[in-house]
């Protein structure tokens, strides 16, 4: 077990470990994995430390949408520490005033309705619009934001809110990188997937076909086939 690369996972807005339940399994078999905790602090700077001060000294480390911004920044404060890097449906870029706005919509309206019900209107735009009918899929949505709560919700999109933007720090990331990002992702498209790739040298792009913005859950089998080959390389 000396050789093993310890992996931390880190899930995206409103989602909790179940959204990488299908890869945590053939993970296990490269190294231990830990799930980040990314729902208790208002500033992707006191996510990354959080994360930082419990992690090994050295690991893999994957992010899917808002794990990706914390990556980011746990990079910009620990560079030597990432082994490896994998980016799933991501953007470096910081938020737009539209975007902005609409979050800050979703923080008033997660005071007022059951967060569940709030994971029901962000649903469509999450998947293939193939994918908007399943209801199992809709259910792990409204089950991971009922454990992310409404107080751990509206943190995280305080903290995604006042993110930096990170393409200028692109270049610094020297360690291997996968960029992953489905086909039909509407929130980060794999145009920004192909930007952060371009960004980050010898960085390997893999697009997921038939596939929206929650990857590792509406295509498993590829994420986990794409991870595996960073990790075993």
């Amino acid at each position: 077990m000396a050789d093993t690369l310890p992996i931390i996972c880190i899930p995206g807005l409103a989602c909790s470990p179940r959204l990488y339940a299908e890869q945590i399994p053939q993970l296990w078999t490269v190294g231990p994995v830990t799930i980040a905790q990314h729902q208790h602090h208002e500033s992707m700077a006191a996510i990354a430390r959080s994360i930082l001060g419990a992690a090994p000294e050295r690991f893999a480390l994957i992010g899917l949408s808002m794990g990706g911004y914390v990556s980011f920044e746990i990079l910009r404060q620990a560079p030597e520490r990432v082994a490896k890097l994998a980016l799933l449906d991501t953007s470096a870029r910081p938020d737009t005033p539209e975007q902005t706005e609409n979050r800050r919509a979703q923080i008033s309206l997660a005071g007022k309705v059951p967060i569940a019900e709030l994971a029901d209107a962000m649903f469509p735009r999450l998947v293939h619009p193939r994918r908007r009918d399943d209801e199992r899929l809709r259910e792990i949505f409204r089950l991971m934001a009922q454990e992310t709560g409404a107080a751990g919700f509206i943190r995280q999109e305080t903290a995604i809110i006042g993110r930096p933007d990170s393409r200028p720090t692109l270049a610094n990331i020297l360690c291997p990188t996968l960029v992953l990002v489905g086909d039909s992702d509407e929130l980060t498209p794999p145009t920004i997937g192909a930007e952060i790739a371009d960004g980050i040298a010898g960085a390997r792009l893999v697009t997921v076909p038939d596939c929206g913005h929650a990857s590792a859950l509406e295509q498993p089998r590829h994420v986990t086939e794409a991870l595996l080959q960073l990790l075993r390389d």
